[in-house]
């Protein structure tokens, strides 16, 4: 059993899930090789781009249809990765691109409006690129052999790209664009620019275009739903007037038929998918692959027509042990670095375990409390992500009912010299509702995208955090003086006693083991040009605009995981949280109400065609995306404060990587 609690054997492990899992996803992303995968940037008039190109053996010797694929609002071009693989080992050129102002890619435009600063040019700017290229292939009148592909935010590029290059070819005589394929798009946001269905039907031309239309996509394809701020219902594009459009109006239309339309073909395909889902689905990505097919079937001497199969699921499956590997390595990292001096204070002494509640009352109240804890953070998602009116008035009211007992309280302990306990609580909670009353009162201002934060979506899942965070404090802080310090709790019981000594060896124990993981992530950038990730949740590497980033939002988010480690310190001691039940009860802590919320939200729209939250589209996305990080940050709060005696250590790791993760994943505005 001592060989099992080694961290070098665990690091050991941990290496070999990342360099064994890499090898084996760069050799699915790259076709076994035949495939050259790199990360280019290029300049435009509007920034840099920067995107992974996939090009096959022999393509600068003879040029090959070629495809510019992209992501949508927050994510980069990795998300492409079903349909890259599957396209570069038929023999195509593949550019999976980051937008603007995502993952690699930096724009240098000032932003009046900021959602509209990066999409409208960026596959057309690629496409500028790419077209003057010797391995794109194109026909004898100079017409370029490209199709552009983009799912969401992605889809309005490519489409806008279309009208754009039809544009260009009034005056110059070809179209660098032959083909578009976009995936969870339709024209919503197109219209924001001043276009009609009827100008944007009338610029595809002779060009074959599909859309990926999911039943239950959470954003597009009910123009009514939208108009009625109720979007995530069951949709059925190809009935609507706008679907029928792009189709060119034919009686009775079908989805997964194919239609002639000015010259071109253009064709619907609806699978029963959400939005992201689209990302991580054999059925869509067996769509792109027949959709090609279908475009490209007279190049079949450079490229491969009628292939079946796919085997990108295979990278994600080998991204995902390196993903295990990544997170596995910076347990036996810290514990290594804790057997040196200055690093050994970060082990505490650690408190004697509570006796736990002795009343029915004291038990029935800890339920409650962990209960609570658990389903606030769900239950008021939307109010702090969203803006929810009702949400925030009914969270108003209990703030000024807390503000006013607790400060009638503190009059009455003044007055009647009531035990010090009473008053102690009525000074803090005093204190809490009034920072939350203005935290509460000022959401528009903390949640704006400024210069100095410029994460459009990580203001407010800050703000989200913080506010979970207090209610949490005063949850813990009520806990504490009407029961726990009765029963002997003290500081030490949840973590927070601990000298400078300890708090600084923690802070740089963490910053090491970060440094080490994305050591490892580089190397594996570099040697495989693959990351770790599964589906939507992915460890990027990072430009210099993250890390300012990072360094803005981490003394932030550290407000979130230092009183949420507490409240987990706190509520899961003594015997009944031993072993594995700790580390559920430290989960559902964490994530509990968050995956209720999933299941409500998401079991509501496919048994009944309208979602628990009807107009929670991007912030139940953002659920699901929060989900796997806080569960892993729980388990490393759980593990760390049993080995150190104190919460500091998982805290700053939590804050740093956490942070970093999320900041390197979303959009990052780096001019406003």
């Amino acid at each position: 059993m001592k060989k099992l609690t080694n961290p070098v054997l665990w690091l050991v492990i941990a290496l070999l899930l990342i360099f064994v899992g890499s090898f084996a996803a760069s050799q699915f992303n790259s076709s076994g090789g035949d495939v050259e995968v790199e990360r280019i940037y290029f300049e435009t008039p509007r920034g840099e781009l920067s995107g992974l190109l996939y090009k096959p053996e022999g393509a600068d010797q003879n040029p090959r249809p070629t495809i510019i694929a992209t992501h949508g609002y927050l994510n980069s071009g990795e998300m492409q990765d079903a349909q890259v693989i599957e396209m570069s080992k038929r023999g195509y050129v593949v550019l999976a691109l980051d937008q603007y102002d995502h993952g690699h890619s930096t724009n240098t435009q000032e932003k009046e409006v900021v959602f509209f600063s990066f999409w409208p040019h960026a596959i057309y700017d690629a496409v500028q690129y790419i077209y003057e290229q010797d391995y794109v292939l194109k026909d004898e009148n100079n017409n370029g052999v490209i199709a552009v592909s983009g799912h969401s935010m992605g889809g309005f590029s490519s489409t806008h790209a279309v009208m754009l290059d039809e544009l260009d070819f009034q005056e110059n005589g070809y179209r660098k664009i032959a083909s578009s394929l976009t995936m969870g798009s339709d024209y919503w946001w197109l219209s924001f620019l001043g276009y009609t269905p009827e100008d944007i039907n009338g610029s595809y031309g002779p060009r074959t275009s599909g859309k990926i239309a999911g039943v239950y996509d959470e954003f597009f394809f009910d123009n009514e739903a939208n108009a009625a701020g109720t979007p995530v219902v069951k949709k059925n594009y190809v009935g609507t007037e706008e679907g029928q459009g792009f189709l060119g109006n034919p009686a009775n239309a079908q989805a997964d038929e194919f239609y002639e339309v000015d010259g071109g073909v253009r064709v619907i395909y609806q699978p029963n998918e959400t939005h992201p889902w689209n990302h991580f689905s054999m059925t869509s990505t067996g769509y792109a692959i027949d959709f090609y097919d279908m475009t490209f079937a007279d190049y079949s001497d450079v490229v491969t027509i009628g292939e079946d199969g796919q085997t990108w699921i295979y990278k994600e499956i080998f991204s995902f042990v390196a993903l295990i590997g990544f997170f596995l390595l910076f347990i036996p990292v810290i514990l290594l670095l804790a057997k040196l001096p200055f690093f050994n204070n970060i082990l505490t002494k650690k408190a004697d375990v509570l006796p736990g509640p002795k009343t029915t009352g004291s038990k029935v109240a800890s339920y409650v409390l962990l209960f609570v804890g658990g389903l606030v953070p769900a239950l008021f998602f939307t109010a702090w992500y969203s803006g929810d009116e009702t949400g925030l008035r009914i969270l108003t009211q209990i703030n000024i009912v807390t503000l006013v007992t607790a400060l009638i309280v503190l009059i009455y302990s003044f007055v009647k010299k009531a035990e010090k306990n009473i008053k102690s609580w009525s000074i803090v909670m005093l204190v809490l509702s009034v920072i939350q009353y203005w935290y509460l009162d000022g959401r528009e201002k903390f949640i704006a995208t400024t210069e100095t934060f410029g994460g459009p979506t990580v203001n407010p899942v800050v703000y989200w955090a913080i506010n979970v965070a207090i209610i949490l404090l005063m949850l813990l802080v009520s806990t504490h003086y009407f029961t726990k310090k009765s029963e002997g709790a003290t500081m030490a019981h949840y973590g927070v006693k601990a000298s400078v000594k300890t708090i600084l060896a923690g802070l740089i124990a963490a910053v090491i083991a970060i440094v080490v993981g994305y050591a490892m992530l580089y190397l594996v950038d570099a040697v495989f040009k693959t990351d770790f990730r599964l589906w939507t949740f992915a460890v990027k590497t990072f430009e210099g605009h993250h890390v300012l980033a990072l360094l803005k939002y981490a003394p932030l988010f550290f407000i979130y995981y230092f009183v949420i480690g507490i409240s987990v310190n706190a509520n899961t001691t003594g015997e009944k949280f031993n072993g594995f039940k700790g580390y559920v009860a430290s989960i559902l802590h964490f994530v509990g109400g968050l995956i209720l919320y999933l299941a409500f939200h998401y079991g509501l729209l496919f048994t009944t065609g309208v979602a628990g939250y009807p107009s929670e589209s991007l912030s139940s996305i953002i659920v699901i995306g929060l989900v796997p990080v806080l569960a892993i940050a729980a388990i490393f709060n759980r593990f760390l404060f049993m080995k150190t005696g104190n919460v500091y250590t998982a805290a700053f790791l939590n804050t740093i990587l956490m942070t970093l993760i999320t900041v390197a994943n979303t959009a990052i505005y780096t001019v406003i």
